[in-house]
């Protein structure tokens, strides 16, 4: 126990007393019925964006699936291991949550990576530049549009690619789709600006980013 954060210690007694304990009953209750959240988010395991946080949700209320730059990959069946896959798969399914959103944000770490690959630490393994590749097609896409000087532009527009990539992502899942056709489930994306704390919806119509 000595190697355990005082910190995390401290704050998880403040938590016990000051949180659970007065809400107790709900604690009970999501354990003896279960989760039935109606909102599912995929977002970036940024430290700084915390989805519960943004949007005042509660126990219960939320089922969230964070990794590096809130990307989804697309539908396949190859290899072992698929942590949002599965996740997609739990919610969707089995939670049956009504709508998905996948949420980006300002200064992302993955995605810096993405445009500059010495950006970000690695293993031989490559695991970010690996994930990161996802990503390739919209870079392309940003460069090509940003040929001048002035590149300040570039990592703000990839952020918001990676959303709408990651949207056309779950449609590639069959069960995804078939909800979202049916309109059992809806598709959202969004965008935290960190310094000015502006959220910007990606509106479904026009593709474009609008502030809530």
């Amino acid at each position: 126990m000595k190697s355990f954060p005082t910190s995390l210690a401290e704050r998880f007694q403040q938590f016990k007393t000051g949180q659970f304990e007065p809400g107790r009953e709900h604690y009970e209750d999501l354990a003896a019925h279960g989760q039935n959240p109606e909102v599912m988010v995929v977002s970036c395991s940024d430290s700084r964006v915390a989805p519960e946080t943004l949007f005042k949700a509660g126990p219960g209320e939320m089922f969230v699936v964070r990794n590096v730059a809130a990307l989804v990959p697309p539908y396949e069946t190859g290899g072992h291991f698929h942590g949002v896959s599965a996740a997609l798969e739990f919610g969707v399914l089995n939670i049956r949550v009504k709508h998905l959103l996948v949420m980006g944000h300002s200064g992302c770490g993955g995605v810096k990576a993405a445009l500059n690959q010495k950006a970000a630490l690695e293993t031989e393994a490559r695991f970010i530049s690996n994930w990161m590749s996802m990503l390739d097609d919209a870079k392309l896409r940003v460069l090509a549009a940003n040929q001048g000087p002035d590149r300040s532009a570039l990592q703000p527009q990839l952020e918001k690619a990676g959303i709408r990539t990651s949207i056309a992502n779950l449609r590639t899942f069959p069960f995804i789709k078939e909800l979202e056709d049916r309109g059992e489930l809806t598709l959202h994306g969004a965008h935290f600006d960190i310094p000015t704390g502006t959220l910007s919806i990606l509106d479904n119509d026009t593709v474009e980013f609008v502030e809530l």
